[in-house]
């Protein structure tokens, strides 16, 4: 019992204030390092030996073998971090939503999101299947519990993640995350736009001509919140001329604008998916980074108890600013010229400002959120529901899935489909 209480008040204490790692959780981080390891060489060393070799054959049956064996091996590394939280780290996901307006869900609709088995376990949520998924930066794990949503949404095998460029350079984690085809950017927009316009019209012709799910992951902070970045945050804000935030940062419109305009003309139906994500044991006016880090998560096994994300989906076409995108032109292929790709880049100032204003009232209500969330300890009030997901697996032989040894089977049944 004594244990049980010192690991529940952990997470409630600076992580330099903590007492002394004890020889239970450095063997928690041995076999933690040992097993998520193993697993990421085993994701990667698929790619190499049953996906690459395809690349030597210039056939349009073998570019799709090699993109659903991609998917495939995406699909691996979701459940990973879904077994890591179950086996290392375990929490779960208090998932709220909103009913009616703008953003909101009706019971009923509610009702239809949440897919439970035989005990009542949360097993899946039918949120969109094509979207644009936007939340506040707080922590570098914010990404793994993202994608851990993804397992339940079901879209874990088509995830796209927006980062900067140096990432790719990780052994291992790097090499696969460009086999996964995210999108590296160097922080200048003047050198990452016709990348990302090549990047994004691939991504929006997959969705459309192979029917598939997509979920872009953007963090328009572009950062964590911290003491070094909450002054810059300051003085953007009196760039503008407006008041700073308070919990978060104030976002950054032009990369998620660029995006949206950029794929909703190929994907008519596509969604913008806005969490606001918050973290237990945080005080008001504190930085997550000081409590939680991918280390002491997984590592030190100190995970947040709960990890609690609001919910709201709008969609593009009707309920996001995005501008006139009549003149875009879908059909804009990455190898076209500059020129070409240009059409879609230059947006009206006018309309780049409309968004702006539209994209800060939303990171002002995140912020009331989180005050909200400070005071109370939940998201919930008067028109939320609350819905609670434990990560973990929901099939055992799902195990078997993170570690990428069905990697045969779904190439040769890509193989026997598409050949």
């Amino acid at each position: 019992m004594a244990t049980a209480a010192r690991e529940t008040a952990l997470h409630t204490l600076e992580i330099r204030a903590r007492p002394p790692r004890t020889w239970l959780q450095t063997l928690n981080g041995v076999l933690f390092l040992v097993v998520f390891l193993f697993g990421c060489l085993m994701i990667n060393g698929s790619q190499i030996v049953f996906l690459l070799p395809l690349k030597l054959f210039p056939f349009a049956w073998t570019e799709r073998v090699y993109y659903e064996g991609i998917r495939y091996s995406k699909r691996a590394f979701g459940t990973l971090i879904v077994l890591m939280c179950q086996l290392f780290s375990p929490t779960k996901l208090m998932i709220t939503f909103e009913r009616d307006g703008q953003g909101r869900f009706s019971d009923e609709q509610i009702q239809r999101l949440v897919v439970r088995d035989r005990e009542g376990r949360v097993v899946g949520l039918r949120l969109p299947q094509r979207a644009v998924l936007v939340a506040n930066h707080q922590i570098y794990a914010d990404w793994w519990y993202a994608w851990t949503l993804t397992y339940y949404m079901g879209t874990y095998s088509d995830v796209f993640i927006v980062l900067k460029d140096s990432l790719k350079w990780i052994p291992i984690m790097g090499w696969g995350m460009r086999m996964y085809n995210f999108i590296f950017l160097k922080r200048s927009w003047a050198s990452d736009r016709l990348h990302l316009s090549s990047s994004l019209s691939w991504l929006g012709r997959r969705a459309e001509t192979q029917d598939s799910p997509l979920t872009l992951f953007l963090y328009p902070e572009g950062t964590l919140v911290s003491k070094n970045t909450r002054p810059l945050s300051k003085k953007y804000a009196d760039k503008l001329g407006i008041p700073d935030l308070t919990h978060t940062l104030l976002p950054r419109s032009t990369g998620l604008h660029w995006s949206l305009r950029s794929l909703a003309p190929r994907i008519p139906s596509l969604q913008l998916i806005d969490i606001t994500m918050a973290y237990p044991g945080i005080p008001p006016f504190r930085y997550g980074q000081d409590f939680y880090t991918l280390r002491s998560i997984f590592i030190d096994r100190v995970p947040p108890p709960s990890v609690h994300m609001h919910i709201r989906n709008f969609n593009v076409a009707r309920e996001v600013p995005i501008g006139d995108i009549s003149a875009s032109n879908p059909n804009v292929l990455p190898h076209e010229s500059p020129k070409e790709r240009t059409m879609e880049i230059d947006i009206p100032e006018h309309e780049k400002q409309k968004f702006e204003v539209w994209l800060r009232d939303l990171w002002r209500e995140k912020d009331t959120k989180i005050s909200k969330y400070l005071d109370t300890g939940s998201f919930v009030g008067g028109d939320e529901v609350e819905i609670e997901v434990p990560l973990r697996l929901r099939r055992a032989h799902e195990a078997l899935d993170a570690f990428c040894f069905f990697m045969p089977v779904a190439v040769f049944w890509a193989w026997w489909r598409f050949g």
